[in-house]
């Protein structure tokens, strides 16, 4: 089942659905690839374009963010609950067994991603890592290519990531890319995560804005999606009430 939220398609899946699914995308090895927008993506989308292309023909997109949560239910197509990037990187990495390649971050993050990874879960292999920051498009390409990877993660940030794996998902042969912006951030140790009882209180951004105030301007495109989903409701609502001629 999937949802739609101001244009943009949801898989309306649980977190274990999610990384059941993740799995067997990887089995399949398609270079298949998996997007994670939270609001203020879904509202980029209105403006963008080829982001939203982009992220409609990823093979899977979950609810990353309350926000989305709480508009699916608002619009009459409710996902069953929040799907955050990271924690459903997690979920995949405790399950997963292959090669795994990390790209994005400044260069250092992707070494002291892959050296938390390994601490966590040791029996995984980080066949490499690559900055998000390059020139040289194609040399990126091959050192993917030669590591091959089973897990790709693009980690690269909106909309630079979707629109990187959807335009290079046939000049690769791996089994499952994930857009998941600055996961590796975290695991390296550059950016805290929220606290639990932040997170329980769905004030993950807030606490995020706290970290970085820089991201003030773009989270007043959060009331912005709010209104949108309030004035799509609306719509609906009227739609089914209009007498019909």
């Amino acid at each position: 089942m999937t949802a739609e939220v101001l244009g943009v398609r949801f898989d309306a899946v649980t977190m274990d659905e999610a990384v059941d699914r993740a799995l067997a995308l990887i089995q399949e090895r398609r270079s298949a690839y998996v997007c994670t927008p939270n609001p203020e993506i879904v509202w980029l989308c209105r403006s963008d374009p080829a982001l939203c292309a982009a992220i409609g023909a990823g093979d899977m997109t979950l609810p990353d963010g309350v926000g989305v949560v709480w508009a699916s239910r608002v619009l009459g197509c409710p996902v069953p609950e929040r799907v955050t990037g990271y924690d459903f990187l997690l979920a995949l990495l405790a399950r997963f067994r292959g090669r795994l390649f990390l790209l994005g971050g400044k260069p250092g993050v992707g070494e002291d991603a892959a050296a938390a990874i390994g601490r966590m879960f040791p029996d995984l292999t980080v066949c490499g890592c690559r900055s998000g920051y390059f020139d040289d498009g194609e040399a990126v390409l091959e050192t993917v290519r030669q590591a091959a990877p089973d897990l790709l993660l693009v980690c690269m940030g909106s909309p630079k990531q979707e629109l990187w794996m959807q335009a290079n998902r046939d000049r690769l042969q791996v089994g499952l890319m994930a857009g998941l912006g600055g996961c590796l951030d975290v695991l390296s140790g550059r950016m805290k995560r929220a606290p639990e009882v932040w997170i329980r209180l769905n004030l993950e951004w807030l606490y995020r804005l706290f970290q970085q105030p820089r991201r003030l301007i773009r989270q007043m495109r959060l009331p912005l999606f709010v209104l949108a989903v309030l004035a799509e409701r609306m719509k609906k609502t009227g739609l089914r009430r209009a007498p019909r001629g």
